[in-house]
């Protein structure tokens, strides 16, 4: 009875029901701790650290004050460090503790981070007056401030200092968005409508058409961009002198003191003194900016908001492309085209074409899109411009047709089983009440088969919104921080070179010179990058189910 019953079990279907069940929750399991682990290791890197003074004790060499965060601790055998050199006693544990502390103070000490050994650290205190001052270049400082100046006079010393400096690092922080708006926005117009005017001149030039009359129109034009950049450079001048006349001296942990720029400091915060809730408002804040801002420092700090448009607004472009060509070739295979052997032929290169590795389409996109259909676009329409390249250089449009050629394959397969699975009553009573073919397919097999569009959409946006190796190829670069939306004409540029976010966890990742402090931004940006996919994800999966809805009673 039992092996009967054990038999009738199996032959059920049900150790294949519980394998695969266990099955898609390991496979549940393992992605969700994956997802943990990035946001955490990624998230944490924006909370203000406590900073800690210790005394380091080596033994054999002089004692000196480390200053600064506590980032990683781990056990190690006392015979490794023994054999890399340090001077540890033969008797003793077995295992020592090595912490990894990042320091700061790049402009003073060799490097961010350092390795030390836990046992020689002596009196480790976190004083309240420990100040983190955030620059713009050479990393973090740690260390005591000693005085604010204006202008080389000492304004401020001692408590008096610390809410001086707060409120010039305010003051610069405004200046600074004001350098902002007038090099990116007014300047980069001045310099768009001259090189619009020069290309214009040229074009002249090689009609033959560049006489008197039009040389004086240009020159009357000219004239009014070196006015306005004149009017724009005192400006200019006058905030840039404002930026740079503040300045602050710190204090190192050993007692060494620097004069720094306030127009260099980004943030200046002292985090032992700070409460739960300040660290928290903190913490967004650093946040927001991570969002928002351009990065600095070989993108190892700052934001990554370039990186972000760009991302967007390539797989945006891409959908827009992909779309109505993976639509019309999915029609003319399954309604139009006669079903026979070169049909069959073509789907099968259609479902290989989903197979090939992604850099053979970034070299076919580099080799077609850039020199061959670029260049010609550039002879064509772009000659005044030449020998500069215009559109035969990799650039946005090019990164976007790459990923719709890598991703049509997925939307074709996926329409043609929509349409497949549209009732041919349906075809054949809108026939029957005198609509043509195309009236029927417009009207009713479309818009039936909309969803199991969308679900090819969504498939293309999955692959090719985390696509690296194809657009290092194309028009990705390290550092894009212009944006290829802007206010000049014609306000998309296609043929300007973006960022993206796959590539900025490749190149903080791997090319960074400063290991450690990219680590974190490694997994920060991994996370956006998941997160920004699961967006566009989640709206067109919003739009299907709603189609779905829509046409389900003419399905049933």
């Amino acid at each position: 009875m039992k092996q009967t019953a054990l038999k009738r079990w199996f032959n059920s279907g049900g150790p294949g029901v519980w394998l695969s069940a266990g099955a898609v929750s390991i496979a549940v399991i393992m992605t969700i701790g994956l997802l943990a682990v990035i946001a955490v290791r990624g998230l944490g890197h924006f909370w203000p650290s406590d900073v800690i003074a210790a005394q380091y004790d080596v033994p054999g060499q002089e004692s000196h004050v480390l200053v600064g965060e506590l980032v990683q601790s781990e056990q190690v055998p006392r015979a490794r460090l023994k054999g890399a050199g340090l001077p540890v006693p033969d008797q003793g544990p077995e295992f020592m503790t090595r912490d990894l502390f990042k320091i700061g103070n790049r402009d003073i000490s060799p490097g961010d981070f350092s390795w030390v050994i836990g046992e020689w650290l002596k009196d480790q205190r976190k004083p309240a007056q420990l100040m983190t001052l955030e620059r713009r270049e050479w990393g973090n400082f740690y260390g005591y401030l000693v005085n604010v100046k204006e202008d080389g006079n000492v304004i401020a010393q001692g408590e008096a200092a610390w809410p001086q400096l707060q409120a010039r690092i305010e003051r610069v922080q405004g200046i600074s968005d004001q350098l902002d708006r007038l090099e990116k926005g007014e300047i980069g117009a001045i310099n768009h409508g001259i090189e619009r005017l020069r290309l214009r001149a040229r074009k002249l030039e090689l009609d033959g058409k560049l006489d008197a009359a039009a040389q004086a129109d240009m020159a009357s034009e000219r004239a009014e961009f070196d006015a306005r950049y004149k009017a724009v450079e005192s400006q200019l001048a006058a905030l840039h002198a404002d930026f740079n006349r503040d300045s602050l001296t710190a204090r190192d942990g050993n007692g060494k003191e620097i004069e720094i720029g306030i127009g260099k400091v980004v943030h200046a915060y002292q985090p032992n003194a700070m409460g739960t809730m300040t660290k928290l408002g903190f913490y967004f804040q650093k946040l927001w900016e991570f969002l928002s801002d351009d990065p600095r420092e070989a993108n190892t700090e700052g934001g990554i908001f370039p990186a972000i448009f760009g991302t967007v607004m390539m797989t945006l472009i891409m959908a827009v492309i992909v779309t109505p060509f993976g639509v019309l070739a999915a029609v003319y295979l399954r309604e139009y085209a006669r079903q026979g052997v070169m049909t069959r032929l073509i789907r099968i290169a259609v479902n290989n074409l989903a197979g090939v590795p992604a850099i053979v389409y970034g070299v076919f996109g580099l080799g077609f899109f850039v020199y061959v259909l670029g260049g010609s676009l550039d002879r064509l329409f772009f000659p005044e411009a030449l020998p500069a390249p215009t559109f035969g250089t990799p650039g946005l449009l090019w990164a976007s047709l790459t990923l719709a050629l890598l991703a049509v394959p997925v939307v074709i397969v996926a329409t043609e089983e929509g349409l497949a699975r549209i009732p041919l009553t349906l075809r054949e009573g809108s026939l029957a009440l005198g609509a043509t073919k195309a009236e029927t397919l417009w009207k009713i097999v479309l818009p039936m088969a909309s969803p199991a569009m969308m679900t090819g959409l969504i498939l293309a946006v999955a692959r090719a919104a985390g696509e690296v190796a194809p657009l290092m190829l194309v028009g990705v670069v390290k550092m894009a921080p212009s944006l290829p939306l802007d206010g000049n004409y014609p306000y998309l540029h296609l043929d300007q070179k973006i960022m993206h976010l796959g590539f900025h966890i490749y190149d903080v990742g791997f090319q960074s010179p400063n290991v450690e402090a990219a680590r974190p931004l490694v997994y920060a940006t991994a996370l956006l990058l998941v997160l920004v996919i699961a967006l566009l994800n989640l709206s067109a999966v919003t739009i299907r189910n709603r189609l779905r809805d829509k046409y389900k009673a003419f399905e049933d």
